[in-house]
């Protein structure tokens, strides 16, 4: 077996979109958690005169900590001050250079499906890099329109926004395709963020302190503004990242809206959280048991039909060996002569007879209950070939 390099890379890419992944939401849930529960200092006090709008004292790691911010600036200027942005520029980096990989170097795999919509690698590349420069410009007119005064019409304005482009998404790319490219387009928005507001921001502020000039709040205002809606954003990412290792999400054929549904109760959990930091968790704990309807609500929107494939004329083995030859094996071999495969695919082989019987619950998640395989349908199994499958394992899966 020869050392297979494009794998490596996958895996050393998508290892260091997750590390600064995790460095960067961690970083995001931290302050957003410690601006919530600051607490004003003493009026009339040392620290208010200095400029302190809140503090913090917490214990962790075997010791106490004090944290202060300020209310625009410290009266003199640090020796050092840490910035966190480079989380935030290598997670999108790392994850772009992932989705090109992935999606637009195996568009024919992953990212087109023929049944949903007969397009060419070049279109199918075009309206996933438009998506993601798209879904920046809306976000950010959105951000610049008076909507922006009125945050909760403003949430569910973007939340409908972002449903909109998954059903879009979703009527030209597979549904994988689809899942992955939404989070691009949050992802993209949340680094764009750090690079086009939250930092400018920052770097105007730290440039009045240091000319000592009295510093414009307005920009550190509107960072504050945009680190929030990031922290809302985590979640729904979160989700995606690891959706497509659940096909009866985005393999539905209203993957879009299990897509919808799943993201807002990410919403709605992170809310409830950030009020209850804010000492509201009475006034939040309502969205904890509508997140657990949600929940339910979409598993059982999202679960196959219940149809008894039992019933009908006996399903030869010999007709379900010529499926899986004819449609799954060029994949799903020791040597897939498939071009876009090394090896088959998480090491399934339907190549001999007890392969495939080994694999029934398998192909039943794959290719009955969802239409995640084939990949993309690139092989252009047939409805009727996908009922015999599932007729054949529910009969027993014989080899008769």
């Amino acid at each position: 077996m020869g050392f297979d390099w494009v794998e490596w890379l996958h895996l050393g890419i998508r290892w260091i979109h997750i590390i600064t992944g995790i460095a960067w939401i961690g970083a995001s849930f931290y302050f957003i958690w410690l601006d919530m529960n600051l607490t004003p200092p003493k009026k009339g006090g040392d620290k208010d005169k200095a400029g302190v709008g809140g503090e913090l004292w917490a214990i962790h790691g075997g010791g106490f900590y004090e944290v202060q911010k300020y209310r625009i600036a410290p009266p003199t200027f640090p020796d050092h001050l840490h910035w966190f942005k480079y989380e935030a520029y290598f997670t999108w980096l790392s994850g772009f250079v992932l989705l090109t990989l992935l999606y637009y170097f195996g568009a024919e795999i992953y990212l087109i499906d023929q049944s949903v919509a007969d397009i060419s690698s070049d279109t199918a590349i075009l309206i996933g890099l438009g998506s993601l420069v798209g879904g920046w410009i809306v976000y950010d007119l959105l951000c610049k329109s008076p909507l922006i005064n009125h945050q909760g019409v403003f949430g569910i304005v973007l939340f409908l926004l972002l449903t909109l482009a998954a059903w879009g998404l979703s009527q030209v790319f597979s549904g994988r395709g689809a899942y992955i490219h939404i989070g691009a387009i949050i992802g993209t928005i949340m680094a764009a963020n750090v690079l086009m507001v939250i930092m400018p921001g920052q770097r105007a502020l730290v440039s009045s302190v240091e000319k000592g000039e009295t510093p414009d709040p307005a920009p550190g205002l509107r960072a504050k503004q945009r680190s929030l809606h990031n922290n809302y954003f985590t979640l729904p990412v979160l989700f995606i990242m690891i959706s497509n290792h659940y096909p009866m999400t985005f393999g539905h054929d209203y993957g879009w809206l299990v897509l919808a549904g799943i993201s807002l109760v990410g919403i709605l959990v992170r809310h409830y959280f950030n009020m209850k930091n804010q000492g509201k968790a009475k006034q939040g704990f309502v969205l904890l048991p509508i997140a657990f309807v949600m929940i339910f609500a979409i598993a059982y929107v999202a679960a196959p039909k219940s149809v008894d494939l039992s019933q009908g004329p006996k399903v030869p083995f010999a007709v379900v060996q010529k499926i899986v030859d004819e449609r799954c094996v060029s994949c799903h071999a020791a040597k897939p002569t498939s071009e876009d495969f090394d090896a088959p695919p998480k090491g399934v082989k339907l190549e001999t007879v007890s392969q495939i019987v080994r694999e029934r619950t398998r192909i039943k998640q794959q290719v009955i209950d969802t239409d995640a395989m084939p990949l993309g349908n690139m092989t252009e199994m047939t409805e009727e070939e996908r009922l015999l499958l599932g007729r054949w394992i529910a009969q027993g899966a014989s080899t008769d």
